[in-house]
């Protein structure tokens, strides 16, 4: 992957180089927050069962501890890009009951 600059808020405003050549990435459709008065712990992993009768563990892939400055730049930034997303495609809807489609039987 290419180097790219993020522009830092503040008033210097000097952007900062960012090296993506070492990430990796992954998939993840479940998430677990935990953490310590100093610091926020969120597991990323797999739920192979996510609708039915959960008796295979969650394998949790990836580990993120960050600090509370941190998680709430993330939390805006998150905010922010799913704002932008509901706002082209519609709401997202995470009670997956509510996205259900019911299909009417039909009498003969």
């Amino acid at each position: 992957m290419a180097k790219q600059e993020v522009q830092k808020p503040g008033p210097a405003q000097n952007p900062i180089t960012v090296d993506e050549s070492k990430t990796v990435s992954c998939y993840a459709n479940f998430c677990r927050v935990t953490g310590s008065p100093e610091e926020l712990i969120v597991d990323f992993g797999m739920n192979a069962q996510p609708m039915g009768a959960n008796d295979k563990p969650v394998e949790i892939a990836q580990r993120i501890v960050l600090n509370f400055y941190t998680a709430k730049r993330l939390l805006h930034a998150l905010h922010v890009s799913v704002q932008r997303h509901e706002e082209v495609f519609g709401k997202i809807e995470t009670d997956i009951q509510k996205r259900v489609v019911h299909k009417e039987s039909s009498a003969s």
